[in-house]
């Protein structure tokens, strides 16, 4: 079993390559690509009704075995094999015990839902860390089934698309740190409201001590690109104010994070219940005096910020659980609420593993509105 925690001192045992061989990475049109630069650095609709549709067919693998099938056979007693999914370790200490979360009662009146109707972009990350001892499996796997399953299912188009996997024969392609800050710039890069922007990563994530004071547990969220012992972690601080404070009002970010410690990795104030109340904040007053935004950002991650996220076996096939619970119950029932989709998510993967999937945003929402994307 392998997480995917780079902060811990002990690494969870690795499990052995599948012996079937990622398909080759396609590359976006090329005007998909960020430019590299030198430096690093809804009106929705009411309470949706259930409506299940036929489950889509995962991409196919160009070797003798395809990918992973989480969404060609989504019956309820599909058997996860976990493999948790672990990380680097960035140089902290063990993080405090984490405060009780405090409900928080106020409203944004001027928060506008974005109608997801403009520009579709996505960026999805998929590092299996090949070659290192802290390598994972599912990871590649994961971006090519959601890079997939937005464009046969939500109206994404490749040539709006990038796609960075560890595979790549493309250098440009590759999810270094420089690609995948320039890949985060790029599909940000002239947003406008009603627009919908994706970002999926899969990989290691960890934790790091808090040195600005904007995280309530003392520690910053991290993800690892592919070369992070030369080039170092990702910062959640980094991230936010790359993807989330440039957006315009009512535009839609929805990020999907499956790596371990990732339940504010994009720092978003409002966290939430399965029941779809608010449930609190692990960032500070003076994060939201500083890092507010009038954009429609939504994240999902794979787990709390205390906990590990898994890497799996599907079927035979490595995937992140995080990752495939995500498509799964969207592809089992495409018409569901917040706080549906939240229960979904939690329930496909309450049986095999501990970690609780969480729902966060840079708005109170109205979680009983459908999620669109």
């Amino acid at each position: 079993m392998h997480s995917r925690d780079h902060s811990s001192n002990k690494l969870h045992p690795k499990l052995k390559p599948h012996s079937s061989k990622p398909h080759t990475s396609s590359k976006p049109h090329t005007s998909s690509k960020p430019s590299h630069s030198h430096s690093h650095s809804h009106s929705h609709s009411p309470t949706p009704k259930p409506h299940h549709s036929t489950t889509p067919k995962p991409h196919h693998s160009t070797s003798s075995k395809p990918h992973h099938t989480t969404l060609s056979k989504p019956h309820s007693s599909s058997k996860l094999h976990s493999k948790p999914h672990h990380s680097p370790k960035p140089h902290h200490t063990h993080a405090p015990q984490q405060p009780q979360p405090q409900y928080i009662v106020h409203t944004d009146a001027h928060f506008h839902y974005s109608k997801c109707t403009g520009k579709k972009r996505a960026l999805c990350i998929g590092i299996n860390y090949r070659g290192q001892p802290e390598e994972l499996q599912g990871c590649v796997n994961d971006a090519r089934n959601v890079h997939y399953f937005l464009r046969n299912h939500h109206g994404f188009r490749k040539a709006n698309m990038l796609l960075l996997t560890d595979d790549s024969k493309d250098p440009k392609m590759l999810p270094t740190r420089r690609n995948i800050v320039e890949g985060m710039k790029w599909l940000v890069r002239g947003a406008r409201p009603n627009d919908s922007l994706f970002l999926h990563f899969s990989g290691h994530g960890g934790q790091t001590p808090d040195k600005d004071g904007d995280e309530i547990d003392g520690l910053d969220e991290v993800i690892y690109p592919m070369d992070y012992k030369t080039a170092g972690y990702i910062v959640d601080d980094e991230i936010h104010d790359i993807v989330v404070k440039p957006l315009p009002e009512k535009c839609r970010l929805t990020g999907v994070f499956d790596s371990c410690h990732s339940g504010s990795i994009l720092d978003l104030p409002y966290l939430y219940h399965s029941n779809g109340r608010v449930k609190g904040s692990m960032v500070t007053a003076k994060w939201r005096a500083r890092k507010s935004t009038n954009a429609d950002v939504i994240s999902w991650s794979g787990c709390k910020d205390s906990q590990t996220s898994a890497d799996t076996f599907e079927e035979g096939f490595p995937a992140g659980a995080m990752s495939y619970a995500f498509m799964l119950a969207l592809s089992r029932n495409p018409n569901q609420s917040y706080a549906e989709l939240l229960r979904s998510i939690r329930a496909i993967l309450k049986e095999k593993y501990s970690q609780k999937p969480q729902l966060s945003s840079s708005h109170r929402i109205d979680t009983s509105l459908k999620f669109i994307i």
